[in-house]
């Protein structure tokens, strides 16, 4: 049986009010939809409220079944925590006392569930490998999200994300305030992905669903990242940043991850079964449309 289609105005509820969240509600609102976002934080929740959201505590359980009983689809974007989702443990008991039935739930994940790959290819198939704590955590909450739409007949895709980028957060802003490091790495490689190709990718899942099933979303060009610092430097005409190992005390804790793990991922799944393609398919496409936008 094909799954429900979302209809024309969208209606959504992100568990995870943060940066990439945001942006998939003001798509959302651009399109006449309504949009849920959860907050623990009540000066975020007002903030929220006046960008024209709907502010929800996701400690609020009543609240909460409210919010999933509106809205079509749910988009967990929350990271797993050492107990396990937070969007998991909160969103099936509000499904389950509403009795609410959304169209489509998507799982946003982390290409760190692959590991280390040595620079060859990974394919959303192929054994996960986790080779951090974050990315072991992901792979577990993966499954317990892809196991609880199986044993409930809900439509759950996962969404494997490398490092995003867009603007105000993104290589050119590192240049300008002076916090970009070059960090150089022999033979590491990963790709990106602009947040308006995650935006797009999502939206396609939800036209064309496919219970169950885990969809890398990434760009067309794995590359190292001390060749993009030094082709934005030099696009911005700005010094090259000082150079440091990656091991470095100045390189931060999270971006020292991203060096653990050398890989090239494969957007064909994405392509073929979703019809998407990122608007940004390299990094020169991503850092010029940040530096258009900015006049």
């Amino acid at each position: 049986m094909t799954a429900p289609r979302p209809r024309e105005t969208p209606s959504i509820l992100i568990f995870g009010g943060g940066w990439l969240g945001q942006a998939v509600g003001r798509d959302v609102l651009s399109k006449g939809g309504i949009a849920w976002l959860t907050s623990r934080s009540p000066d975020t929740r007002a903030q929220l409220t006046d960008a024209g959201f709907h502010a929800v505590d996701p400690e609020d359980a009543t609240a909460l079944q409210t919010a999933v009983s509106e809205v079509q689809t749910l988009l967990v974007t929350a990271p797993p925590e050492p107990t396990g989702c937070p969007g998991l443990k909160a969103l099936i008991p509000a499904l389950s006392a509403s009795g609410a039935w959304p169209d489509w739930i998507g799982y946003i994940s982390s290409s760190a569930v692959y590991g280390d790959r040595a620079g060859a290819w990974a394919f959303e198939d192929e054994p996960l490998h986790a080779s951090s704590l974050t990315g072991a955590r992901r792979v577990r909450a993966e499954a317990e999200w892809l196991e609880a739409g199986q044993s409930m007949g809900l439509t759950v895709q996962v969404f494997r994300l490398p490092a995003l980028y867009g603007p105000g957060r993104s290589p050119v802003d590192k240049l300008r305030d002076g916090t970009a490091r070059l960090v150089r790495k022999p033979g590491q490689v990963f790709n990106r992905i602009h947040v308006d190709d995650v935006v797009s990718g999502l939206f396609a899942s939800m036209a064309r669903p496919h219970p169950g099933r885990a969809y890398t979303l990434c760009d067309d060009q794995p590359s190292p990242a001390d060749e993009v610092i030094e082709w934005a430097a030099r696009r911005m005409g700005l010094p090259l940043p000082p150079e440091v190992d990656w091991t470095d005390p100045s390189v931060s804790e999270g971006m020292r991850r991203f060096y653990l793990d050398s890989k090239r991922l494969s957007n064909a799944r994405a392509k073929a079964e979703l019809t998407w393609r990122p608007r940004y398919p390299g990094y020169r496409e991503g850092i010029e449309a940040i530096l258009k936008a900015e006049g």
